[in-house]
């Protein structure tokens, strides 16, 4: 039977991606070796990272002044790296979920947090709006989809601050205009490849920010690896070319643009289906909603039918719709590697469970 994957992370992958590292896992660039065991430092894999870094400015219009670095540690790594970097006495934090307020429990460890919104009493149902950002911050830090309650932040902010985008799980969705960012950071377990590697955008201004104010271990500084062209130790070698195997992908179907308008029919698809339904419901502030994860509850008059319908939904290959414990209900990831069919297929089980 065909599995429909609609897991939040690690999640789909293309064919295409899937194919290639299957023919490097066997024998990588003709070397004989396979992209498991190949030295990192040898020019096939060199080629690769300065590949991947290439396809990623094109992809998203990076202008110049920016670099584009691979790392591992995830992008909890990332919640202690930006302020470690970038906090020098205050930085002000948007609320928008989970990660973001593991992101602003870490950077209360390096200084001030003025938490400007927050939607959390609301079990994080919308984006904050109607605040201030002081204008006397280092920076200015969101979160831009919240994976597990399915709220997305689609537009680039005008803010008079430095900006930092935690895009982890919506980027390559929509264009971005990269120049209104100095740090853009993600896992790559989403959209671009199996866990493992970390992506980073940064501008090259904010490198060495901290001098004289604070002594930041070797591995812990942007600088380091932005001069060693991601390469200052071991990169995560597999997850890397995975990366690039998907970014060519991304390119071959034309582009972001592309990528958003198949990510926006299929969300649409899903949204109808559960705005017209008599026994499912959507948890999200309808202006506010994710195109990437959708989150969605059984009326509460069918809340008994919760675990049937997951049982049905497996018997037609639907995997990974079982929502977080924060929100409960389902949760359907539509990342751009998903095809439109997946989408059918659930709302066809939806109708199907429903008629009965």
């Amino acid at each position: 039977m065909k599995k429909h994957n609609f897991y939040a992370g690690p999640s789909i992958l293309s064919q295409y991606t899937i194919d290639n590292c299957v023919d490097a896992i066997r024998n990588f660039a003709g070397t004989g070796l396979s992209i498991l065991e190949i030295s990192h430092r040898s020019k096939e894999f060199t080629a690769v990272m300065d590949e991947a870094e290439a396809l990623f400015k094109e992809l998203l219009d990076i202008p110049a002044g920016y670099r584009v670095i691979f790392l591992g540690g995830g992008a909890s790594t990332q919640f202690c790296m930006v302020p470690m970097n970038m906090l020098k006495t205050k930085a002000a934090y948007l609320d928008t979920g989970t990660w973001a307020n593991k992101a602003i429990k870490e950077a209360k460890l390096f200084g001030e947090v003025n938490v400007v919104g927050s939607s959390k009493e609301d079990n994080y149902t919308y984006i904050p709006k109607g605040y201030e950002i002081p204008t006397d911050v280092d920076y200015f830090h969101i979160t831009t989809n919240n994976t597990i309650y399915g709220t997305e932040i689609r537009e680039d902010y005008d803010v008079p601050v430095r900006m930092i985008a935690d895009m982890s799980s919506d980027i390559f969705s929509r264009p971005v205009d990269v120049s209104k960012y100095d740090i853009i950071y993600g896992g790559a377990q989403k959209n671009i490849a199996p866990a493992g590697v970390t992506f980073i955008v940064i501008k090259e201004d904010v490198l060495g920010r901290m001098e004289g104010v604070r002594t930041i271990p070797t591995m812990l500084n942007y600088k380091t690896h932005v001069e060693k062209s991601s390469m200052f130790n071991t990169p995560p070698v597999f997850p890397v070319y995975a990366a690039l195997q998907t970014l060519k992908w991304y390119k071959e179907l034309g582009g972001v643009k592309e990528l958003q308008r198949i990510d926006e029919e299929k969300a649409a698809v899903l949204y109808d289906a559960i705005d017209s339904s008599k026994m499912f419901v959507g948890t999200v502030k309808p202006e506010d909603r994710s195109i990437m994860n959708v989150c969605f509850v059984m009326k509460p008059e069918y809340k008994e039918l919760e675990k049937d319908f997951l049982d049905f939904a497996t018997s037609k290959g639907i995997v990974g719709i079982k929502g977080h414990r924060s929100v409960g209900g389902f949760r359907a990831s539509l990342y751009n590697a998903l095809p439109l069919e997946s989408v059918k297929v659930l709302v066809d089980a939806m109708k199907e469970f429903e008629n009965k």
